[in-house]
């Protein structure tokens, strides 16, 4: 009569000790990820915003160096101060950045862009002196608040150099009310010439 209480017992216990294993690995593979692969960086500031917000807790990732327009991306610029910075990548290596302060518009290539993430219009200059090709190896970046927003329109950050980004922002995980994927994607690029009327 004994026996089947005993083997449930057994099989809780082996249940119990499963479980425990997995949440074991589970907790080391994050700490392993975390060492090595991500970080959790907290945005200081309202450059970003709408799309971040001050207290908002990222995770970033170095795994890929692939970096495209829209990325979000955290990097440093020991000219300009030593904690990091998170704006958005508007244009890479070769392309040519031409900003439009009386309409607010920014154009890469040629095609201006449309932006829907963007807080408001380009108005700021800052030190600006277009248009700006992006140098091999650099990346031209801005932030959302683009009038409220120390960018690549700057003497003091420029361009920034791919080294000095420290990875992609890939996911808000706090607070709950933004918990999500980090915007990168708008849609296609629309020609000047159809986007402006003529003048």
């Amino acid at each position: 009569m004994k026996e089947p209480e005993v083997n449930e017992e057994l099989s809780l216990k082996a249940e119990i000790y499963d479980w425990l294993q997995s949440i074991v690995f589970a907790i080391i593979a994050c700490v392993l990820l975390f060492m090595f692969f991500a970080r959790v960086v907290t945005v200081d500031g309202s450059s970003m915003n709408p799309t971040l917000l001050h207290g908002d807790k990222l995770i970033v990732s170095n795994l890929s160096k692939d970096y495209e327009a829209g990325d979000v991306v955290v990097f440093v610029a020991p000219e300009f101060m030593d904690e990091p910075l998170i704006k958005r990548i508007i244009a890479t290596e070769g392309q040519l950045v031409e900003i439009n302060f009386n309409k607010g518009t920014v154009t890469i290539d040629g095609e201006v862009l449309d932006e829907p993430y963007i807080a408001e219009l380009t108005t700021d200059e800052q030190d600006y002196d277009g248009p700006i090709e992006v140098p091999q190896g650099c990346v031209f970046v801005m932030g959302d608040n683009r009038n409220h927003s120390t960018d690549s329109r700057t003497d003091e950050i420029g361009c920034v150099d791919t080294r000095y980004i420290l990875g992609k922002a890939y996911f808000v995980m706090f607070p709950l009310k933004s918990f999500g994927p980090v915007q990168t994607e708008w849609e296609p690029t629309v020609p000047v010439e159809s986007a402006v009327p003529a003048e």
